[in-house]
């Protein structure tokens, strides 16, 4: 860690060497140091202490996720951190308080006062950075907002396994459904069933996976939350029940490669046909919102019935070992680096 107090002083960050144009790999990424500005009028300066790592940034570096802007070698890696107020220039922000904002992959980052969350300081970053954040909120809001489930009904979950997918299911489980997750090995979909409460789970690279995905959906799906996009939403389009809804999220089997999976067949005439209705989000269309799905989840997590998951990596360097493992399907849950003290 290089870190100079005073004038001058300067901060560890990690920037995008070069943009991917294939498979992403640690090359891509570079430790560097950066000189920390003081903050503005109404800015605070904070000192991260973990960021989280999401698939869907993987679609920022691709310039596909239009919220993210064009992908840029050089800059700083863009994210989401937690970290403690080191100094403030704003009246409704303390030193010393926890705050979650877009710090990017950096040690100490510069932020506008209005633009960060302050957290509990008593709940882990992992917390605040998982199930609280980002990927939390999407899952509340896509499950109940756009899929819009009812008790007895059949809700399947691709990426089940995942920082959104992990938390889906066990909403929806909360709302009486029947879940049946979709995970790319054996032994993730043995933990969504035996840890995480799922009813089923398919691994999506088994010989027979149309096969045990019809057993696994006898009465069709109800509502299905993609965060794959590629085969197995051409699977789930053929399952729907009728009045369905597919909960558009993501598309990881495109993120990470120069060759996706074709678009499924059967869009519109499955659509029209079951009378199906397929809608894409942005969680931040709810900003006003937010302090209410925190509560709900926070509430469902004192009862037991939503456990986050989360894998950690340590270290700022590890930042893009964490994020090529995450695309590689070696993490469970949501992917945290801490940073340290």
């Amino acid at each position: 860690m290089a870190v100079a107090m005073g004038s001058g002083r300067v901060s560890d960050c990690v920037v995008v060497a070069k943009v991917p144009d294939g498979p992403l790999s640690t090359e891509h990424f570079a430790l560097q140091t950066e000189e920390v500005p003081d903050p503005g009028p109404g800015e605070v300066l904070v000192r991260v202490q973990a960021i989280t790592i999401g698939a869907g940034q993987r679609a920022g570096l691709q310039g596909s996720a239009s919220y993210a802007g064009a992908p840029q070698a050089g800059v700083v890696m863009g994210g989401t951190g937690a970290g403690i107020v080191e100094t403030s220039n704003s009246a409704s922000i303390s030193v010393g308080d926890i705050v979650v904002g877009r710090t990017g992959w950096r040690r100490h980052a510069v932020l506008d006062a209005n633009e960060v969350q302050v957290a509990d300081s008593a709940l882990d970053p992992a917390v605040h950075l998982g199930v609280l954040g980002n990927n939390g909120l999407t899952a509340y809001f896509g499950l109940l907002d756009v899929g819009r489930p009812e008790a007895g009904e059949t809700v399947v979950v691709s990426a089940a396994a995942g920082s959104v997918g992990h938390i889906v299911g066990q909403i929806a489980k909360a709302q009486d459904c029947r879940v049946v997750g979709v995970a790319g090995s054996d032994e993730k979909c043995a933990l969504l069933v035996d840890e995480i409460g799922f009813d089923v789970a398919i691994n999506r690279h088994s010989p027979d996976f149309r096969a045990e995905f019809r057993a696994a959906t006898p009465d069709r799906i109800n509502v299905y939350f993609d965060n794959t996009g590629g085969e197995i939403l051409g699977s789930a389009l053929f399952r729907m029940a009728t009045f369905g809804r597919i909960v558009c999220c993501g598309a990881v089997s495109a993120y990470d490669t120069a060759n996706p999976d074709p678009s499924p067949r059967g869009i519109p005439g499955l659509l029209v046909n079951n009378q199906v209705r397929m809608q894409g989000f942005i969680v931040f269309s709810y900003a006003d919102r937010y302090d209410e799905a925190r509560a709900q989840m926070s509430a469902w997590i004192d009862a037991g019935s939503l456990v986050p998951r989360h894998v950690t990596y340590d270290g700022l360097e590890s930042a893009g070992r964490a994020f090529v493992d995450l695309l590689g399907g070696r993490t469970v849950g949501t992917t945290i680096v801490r940073l340290g003290d």
